[in-house]
């Protein structure tokens, strides 16, 4: 039995935003989540690839948790040089805390959605807890039915449930739903428009200072 859960949050974070932070951090208080790891990736293996480069991404998430306890980083996976597989990594975290400990993978629902394209994806079960949190305007429909039958089997409904097990639940986030993605963000600062209320004023200033993202 755990009484902590080890929680991570990966992505590619181009840049960070609120839309990442808020969520985490509302779900981080609904479970009681004491620490959240940032999992930046280099190359991710299921989307475009990032326009900043990994120590400017690292760099951004440095500035937007600067004054955030809860979170802390990873950089394991900027070290790749192939697309990250997030079997791979978590089978390389639950070697070095152990069987016993559990460990829970934070994600949006939009990503859930398309887990059956994630490689190995079932082993991810015997691996971690899926913590899922709202994005809104993604509904399952009769394509899915492969993640219908896991939500079936692995969904739980309280909490206490997460600490009971090392891995295999699957958990699902009433978080509100807040409409920023890191592409809208670079659209709007490709065309100069306001986009500060979306992302840390620090992180604002980092990418104006070094003219990230201008085209």
């Amino acid at each position: 039995m755990s009484f902590e859960l080890y929680a991570i949050f990966g992505g590619t974070f181009d840049p960070i935003h609120f839309g990442h932070l808020i969520p985490v951090k509302i779900l981080a208080n609904k479970i009681g989540l004491k620490s959240v790891t940032l999992l930046p990736n280099n190359m991710p293996p299921y989307r475009l690839q990032p326009k900043a480069n990994a120590i400017q991404r690292l760099d951004m998430l440095k500035c937007a948790i600067e004054k955030e306890p809860l979170f802390k980083i990873d950089t394991r996976e900027l070290q790749y040089q192939i697309p990250s597989l997030t079997v791979s990594t978590l089978e390389n975290i639950r070697k070095e805390i152990g069987n016993d400990k559990s460990i829970a993978f934070i994600i949006g629902y939009d990503s859930f959605l398309n887990l059956t394209q994630w490689y190995r994806w079932q082993d991810l079960f015997s691996l971690c807890h899926l913590l899922v949190f709202n994005r809104d305007g993604y509904l399952l429909d009769r394509q899915k039915k492969q993640i219908f039958h896991f939500i079936n089997k692995h969904i739980i409904h309280e909490v206490k449930y997460l600490y009971l097990k090392p891995s295999g639940y699957i958990w699902f986030a009433n978080t509100p739903f807040f409409n920023i993605s890191s592409t809208k963000i670079k659209l709007l600062l490709s065309q100069k428009k306001k986009c500060d209320n979306l992302l840390p004023l620090s992180v604002f200033n980092y990418i104006n200072f070094h003219k990230l993202y201008n085209k």
